[in-house]
């Protein structure tokens, strides 16, 4: 198959960068890989470098530069937000409530897609929007299967405990009544990535009245469900 893309210069910079990938390469061995020249390579290589595309290691070793890691975050979010956004319009449509995505940011959990309900008493939670990792049922599910001092750290002024990220884990679902907003309630589930890590957590939010004080007796099944397609599409999509 011809890999060539018709601008010469670009051609030669991704030989350099999937030479990189098999590991870290001197300029000899960087030549040897990928049949450039010299001066080529090294040009090439520098230059990638000057863009963060390419690093060197403690030996001086050519190596992929920490460019491509955030290239590679920012992807991911954007497979994400297109798998995610279909699917949190059907749960909402099921479930008569708002649908939300979460992802933690640090010290808070910024919601990234949304579908909101349509009309009527609703808990709305505008995409942007930081909310904190002390509260919710979101919270809990991007908490509950952290390494167990991040866990502890997390629970610091948490409105829930070790007990209640315990059950969650148990149960694969969170529930929160009151927790974030007094008289809203929410239930969440894990979204998971590359080797079963969670990376988001989808939830419904809305009034008690409507949700009453046992959410997830109301809406785990759909929501645990909703969160396995966007895992189940991301699995896809990454193969």
């Amino acid at each position: 198959m011809d890999n060539s893309s018709g601008v010469g210069v670009l051609d030669k910079a991704v030989l350099v960068l999937n030479a990189l990938e098999a590991g870290p390469a001197s300029l000899a061995q960087l030549v040897q890989a990928t049949g450039l020249a010299r001066p080529t390579a090294h040009r090439l290589a520098v230059a990638l470098e000057h863009h963060r595309l390419v690093h060197r290691d403690t030996q001086g070793r050519f190596i992929l530069g920490p460019r491509l890691a955030e290239l590679a975050i920012a992807a991911g979010e954007d497979r994400l937000l297109a798998i995610a956004q279909p699917i949190l319009a059907q749960l909402r449509d099921h479930t008569g409530e708002s649908a939300s995505l979460f992802r933690r940011q640090g010290d808070v959990r910024v919601c990234v897609a949304a579908a909101e309900r349509a009309s009527g008493l609703r808990d709305t939670i505008p995409v942007g929007a930081a909310l904190p990792m002390t509260a919710g049922s979101a919270a809990q599910i991007l908490l509950a299967w952290e390494e167990p001092d991040r866990l502890h750290r997390g629970l610091r002024g948490a409105k829930f405990e070790a007990a209640t990220l315990a059950s969650v884990r148990r149960r694969g679902w969170a529930q929160s009544v009151g927790e974030r907003e007094q008289g809203v309630g929410s239930v969440s589930a894990p979204v998971r990535g590359a080797g079963g890590r969670v990376i988001a957590a989808v939830s419904v939010s809305g009034p008690l009245e409507r949700l009453t004080r046992s959410p997830g007796r109301l809406h785990a099944g759909p929501v645990a469900a909703a969160a396995e397609k966007i895992t189940e599409g991301m699995r896809r999509t990454a193969s």
